[in-house]
């Protein structure tokens, strides 16, 4: 038996939803424009399976989602992924942090997961842009399910603290949540008003990060080393002279 769809499944075919997939997907179309290697894997479901998979630039592409959930590669918690560490190239959080009960487990388990100088894409609400701020006074969240926002900055805070090298912040969806506005000239003009006059009040972003690969090398082999390279060296001639 199927399971039921989601109230969220059917806000993404209204007008709002199809607005922000629309804007989400141009966002991600850009960052993985540069991003590469074998495998690359969403962590959550948002919109179609195939939504954000189908632009990656690697060559194997999966979703990982919960139970029930349509075209599933894998079925896990964001925060106790089954694969091994340093495994995946690229990973795309679509929301993922604004409904996980831990957002500090997922992203510790995606460092993990993550190849040496692998690519992470996080798209989220901004708490202070108009969409987070219709979310507030909207009863069951808006969209549907969204359990809180955290912003651009404070979520770079984290990664840095994970181990990651902050990139730069895609900004977007700066046309107010409602019905109507989506199509025509005021669309356009919100979003260049707004990029314009307060970039950080998007209502979406979309924060691009890498892993950080630190070489150490060990203190006996740095002594080693440099006792051979003391001890290879020529003596002065006097001293051999006498």
């Amino acid at each position: 038996m199927a399971a039921p769809p989601r109230p969220l499944d059917a806000w993404f075919d209204g007008p709002l939803g199809t607005l922000l997939l629309e804007q989400e997907r141009a966002a991600v179309a850009r960052s993985l424009e540069c991003a590469f290697g074998l495998h690359c894997l969403q962590v959550g479901c948002w919109g179609a399976p195939d939504t954000f998979l189908s632009l990656a630039r690697t060559r194997r592409t999966a979703l990982v989602a919960t139970a029930g959930t349509a075209g599933a590669a894998l079925i896990a918690e964001p925060s106790a992924l089954a694969l091994q560490s340093d495994s995946v190239d690229v990973i795309l959080l679509p929301h993922t942090l604004e409904f996980a009960r831990d957002p500090h487990e997922v992203l510790r388990e995606v460092a993990r997961v993550l190849t040496g100088e692998g690519e992470l894409l996080v798209l989220g609400f901004e708490p202070f842009g108009g969409w987070s701020l219709r979310n507030a006074f909207t009863r069951g969240g808006f969209p549907p399910g969204i359990d809180r926002t955290i912003s651009a900055q404070r979520l770079a805070d984290w990664l840095k603290l994970t181990g990651f090298e902050v990139g730069a912040t895609d900004r977007f969806l700066y046309i107010p949540p409602v019905a109507g506005l989506q199509h025509g000239r005021a669309a356009g003009i919100f979003e260049r008003i707004g990029r314009r006059a307060w970039p950080r009040l998007s209502g979406a972003y979309l924060l691009r990060a890498r892993k950080r690969v630190y070489s150490m090398t060990p203190v006996r082999l740095r002594n080693r080393l440099r006792t051979a390279v003391i001890g290879g060296l020529t003596e002065p001639a006097a001293r051999r002279a006498s």
